[in-house]
């Protein structure tokens, strides 16, 4: 992550920017670092839009747009009567990009892909452990261990892959960031060379933007990949300038030196559409933040500690506070745009006395917590800190003292999964594929407990429901699966449910091509430049 940009100090430079001779230059004002470079590792959006975005492919993608599946790098597959064997016909001619670093002699086959799956799914796979702490949270998460009985090379463009059991999502979590693919020719020059590490740092892959550099905590540069096997970009060269602080996004966005920037603080919005020279994007997302309680630790073990908790949170001052309108307060862990909704949830009501009366009847007295806050902003979550300062403030009247703790964002991530951490931390979801599933099993289900499920909490009855609309092909079955597993999530509380936001993007006004995505990824292959 320390590889250096030869033209780092200049990389955002006017000069640059106006892209002197013809090439065309868009400049992207992300809100954090990446935590690194495979996907395949980690779960944040910050990350994957960093790196499976520009750099990578899947074998299937998502629509612009759209939740729907289509053809990636697997052109076509079929799948068995019983839905548990799954075989893809690779896309021939696809070639792997050409950097400073690796020169590619073979188009992609069929070991790449068994390559970049099969690390995350055997124990004993030489690259399972090739960095230390690495873990495959999405993979693990999603059970995929269990569920993937093997992925095989038929030939040089065809791959089988045989579930232990049928699978609703599959082919949706197949497209996925996690489920990138790598060069396992590159993979293997690293590890001749010892440096193993460098997979996570110096990417290679087969997507519309070469990885050039990255100057950390600073900024991110890509180039046009010539060799692209899609539509070619119609930009040269792609920067993150990494950009933390929402404010000065914006005024960098003013001021021209970037052309895109996510996750506006709700009170410039209206400003920003004003603006003559800005122009902004916005649509309902699909996502939700929580605050999860460390369900294994106690008082948060008691089910109606949790409860007395979540009655004291004033979820509309929430909103009004960090959104001012932008969002919805949240009763379901899934969005009310996303099919499954269990319309009939009743929400706690704000209710400070039966909060304070709760907690006296479950024997708690002078209870101290932490409540954990995000330092980087979120579509679900656009200031945590303040977000946290309103439920330290609804604590207080109920008797509960709050201390308030951060992270960097990437130590908060992996400090959140500790299943001996403290108090409750703030988190959300941006949905990844467009299915419950996404967000009911991969943040709640046994299997992602020390991972994604942040409150630590395994439930038999609802792990039972969860599983069974996994193997289930009736999407009113499955509908009725999720809307029970949605009434005991609520009856348990895992989660204080806090809100669902609508998903802002501002850009310059002579930004074309770029697509909203309902799975808050930001993609630029598309995108160009007016003249």
């Amino acid at each position: 992550m320390k590889y250096k940009l030869t033209l780092a100090a200049a990389l955002l430079s006017a000069t640059f920017f106006a892209g002197a001779a013809s090439a065309k230059t868009f400049v992207y004002c992300s809100e954090g670092s990446p935590e690194g470079f495979d996907p395949g590792i980690y779960t944040a959006g910050t990350t994957f839009d960093a790196s499976a975005h520009p750099v990578y492919n899947r074998l299937l993608e998502f629509k612009p747009g759209t939740t729907q599946p289509e053809a990636g790098l697997a052109a076509s597959w079929d799948i068995s009567a019983d839905g548990t064997v799954y075989t893809f016909k690779l896309r021939p001619n696809v070639k792997f990009q050409t950097t400073e670093f690796f020169k590619p002699t073979r188009n992609l086959n069929a070991d790449d892909v068994v390559f970049s799956i099969g690390r995350q799914v055997d124990e004993k796979n030489a690259w399972h452990k090739y960095i230390s702490g690495a873990s495959w949270e999405y993979a693990e998460g999603m059970g995929f261990p269990k569920l993937i009985k093997s992925i095989e090379k038929v030939d040089d463009l065809t791959v089988k892959v045989t579930l232990n059991r049928p699978e609703a999502p599959f082919l949706a979590n197949l497209a996925m960031p996690f489920a990138s693919i790598l060069s396992k020719e590159y993979a293997d020059s690293l590890d001749k060379a010892g440096k193993k590490e460098q997979l996570n740092q110096m990417p290679v892959g087969t997507g519309p933007f070469t990885f050039i550099g990255y100057q950390q905590d600073a900024v991110i540069r890509f180039q046009k990949n010539a060799g692209y096997w899609g539509p070619a970009p119609k930009i040269d060269d792609l920067v993150f300038a990494i950009t933390t602080d929402a404010a000065v996004r914006y005024q960098k966005l003013k001021a021209g030196e970037c052309h895109l920037m996510p996750y506006p603080n709700a009170a410039d919005v209206k400003a920003m559409k004003s603006d003559p020279n800005l122009k902004v994007m916005e649509q309902e997302g699909l996502n939700v933040a929580y605050l999860a309680y460390n369900t294994t630790q106690a008082p948060f073990d008691k089910v109606e500690v949790r409860r007395a908790l979540n009655k004291a949170i004033n979820k509309k001052a929430i909103v009004d506070a960090v959104f001012q309108g932008m969002a919805t307060p949240a009763v379901n862990p899934i969005p009310p745009t996303m099919w499954s909704y269990n319309k009939s949830t009743q929400d706690d009501t704000y209710d400070i006395e039966a909060a304070k009366k709760m907690l006296a009847d479950a024997g708690v007295k002078n209870l101290s917590m932490k409540v954990w806050a995000m330092p980087v902003s979120r579509p679900y979550m656009l200031n945590a800190r303040r977000a946290a300062e309103i439920i330290q403030d609804d604590f207080a009247k109920i008797g509960v003292k709050v201390e308030i703790v951060s992270y960097e964002w990437a130590e908060y991530l992996n400090r959140s999964k500790a299943k001996d951490r403290d108090g409750a931390a703030m988190l959300g979801w941006t949905g990844d594929n467009g299915d419950p599933d996404n967000f009911l099993d991969t943040l709640l289900g046994c299997d992602a407990v020390g991972g994604n499920n942040r409150a630590q909490w395994c439930n038999k009855e609802f792990d039972e429901l969860v599983k069974k609309a996994k193997v289930t092909s009736d999407m009113a079955e499955r509908t009725k699966l999720y809307e029970q597993a949605q009434a005991v999530f609520k009856k348990e509380a895992p989660w204080a449910t806090l809100d669902h936001s609508l998903s802002v993007v501002p850009m310059r006004k002579g930004v074309t091509g770029f697509t909203q995505s309902p799975l808050g990824d930001f993609t630029f292959e598309a995108v160009d430049i007016a003249e």
